[in-house]
């Protein structure tokens, strides 16, 4: 039995049902870089990356610091810090099999975001990295960007949801926190729902840069 039913399967049908996009749509994509995109990058304290393996299985992943934290080299090149995490490295993984990669940049309480699609590639440069230091300390390797293709995405996933709007916000107790979930998954026979929480809460705190 398949997943779906009615599925559509060629462009031609999806065109028919959802038509072309307009003239601005079309023109508003660049190569590289300008004034405006960069600018948008340099205010940016956040950004999704999305990767996939040679098999096309995917992947996106948080990136997050300062405003500033993605370095432009030029118009055709940035750089991501990788900073600590859960060295689980889905993304970088997939960048070794598939350089291709796609980013959206947001800024707080915009709603537009900025898309970047290129080439990625691992980069251990010392110059680059050094580039890239954060409360002292200088990353191990950094994501070098070769962009391929830029523009503005439209804002109306934001209008329509509300995500700046404070008062459209869940109760912080809407859900279960981290630890809860973790624990609640994993189900460890060596340790406590307390154990668990203070160890979330430890690599918050400390284990940032």
């Amino acid at each position: 039995m398949a997943a779906f039913d009615d599925i559509v399967t060629t462009e031609q049908d999806l065109r028919t049902i959802m038509g072309t996009p307009g003239v601005r749509s079309l023109l508003k994509e660049q190569k590289s870089l300008d004034e405006h995109t960069r600018a948008f990058i340099a205010q940016s304290p956040f950004l999704l990356i999305a990767t996939s393996d040679a098999n096309g299985r995917c992947d996106v992943s948080p990136k997050g610091d300062a405003p500033g934290f993605v370095q432009i080299l030029d118009d055709h090149r940035l750089v991501i810090p990788e900073r600590p995490g859960n060295k689980r490295l889905d993304g970088m993984i997939n960048m070794l099999a598939n350089a291709h990669i796609g980013l959206i940049f947001l800024i707080p309480g915009r709603d537009e975001t900025l898309r970047v699609n290129g080439k990625a590639r691992i980069t251990r440069d010392p110059d680059l990295l050094n580039r890239c230091v954060a409360q002292g300390k200088v990353p191990l390797v950094a994501i070098g960007v070769e962009i391929e293709q830029c523009f503005l995405h439209c804002p109306k996933a934001f209008i329509r949801s509300h995500l700046w709007h404070h008062e459209a916000w869940p109760a912080p107790d809407a859900l279960p926190s981290m630890a809860c979930v973790l624990f609640d998954q994993i189900k460890p026979s060596d340790a406590t729902l307390q154990d668990y929480e203070r160890a979330v809460e430890e690599g918050n705190t400390k284990g940032l840069y």
